[in-house]
C-alpha cells in the first residue's frame, strides 16, 4: 500500500532536482557583466547571481519540505499498519 502524499512528494524531489540542476547550469555558464558606466565607483566586472541562487534556495526549500512529506507519509503509514495487525 502506498500513500499518494508519498508519490507527490518523490514528483516533488525530482522537480526540485531540476530546478536546482538548471540554476547550477545558469551558474557554470555565467558571465561577467562590466557595469563600470552605471555605477562609477566600481571597477572591473560583475557577475549577477541573484536569480541563479534565489532559484537554488527555492530547490533546497521545496526539496525539504518534500522530505518532510515523505516522513510524515512513512510514519502515518507505520501507525497505520501498528493499528490495523
Amino acid at each position: 500500500m502506498q500513500i499518494p502524499a508519498m508519490s507527490s512528494a518523490l514528483e516533488g524531489m525530482s522537480r526540485a532536482e531540476t530546478q536546482l540542476n538548471q540554476a547550477a547550469g545558469d551558474i557554470a555558464r555565467s558571465t561577467t557583466v562590466d557595469v563600470t558606466p552605471v555605477v562609477p565607483r566600481v571597477s572591473g566586472d560583475i557577475v549577477d547571481l541573484s536569480a541563479p541562487m534565489v532559484s537554488l534556495l527555492q530547490a533546497r526549500n521545496s526539496f525539504d519540505a518534500n522530505s518532510k512529506v515523505i516522513k510524515v507519509a512513512d510514519e502515518m503509514q507505520k501507525s497505520l499498519l501498528n493499528v490495523v495487525g
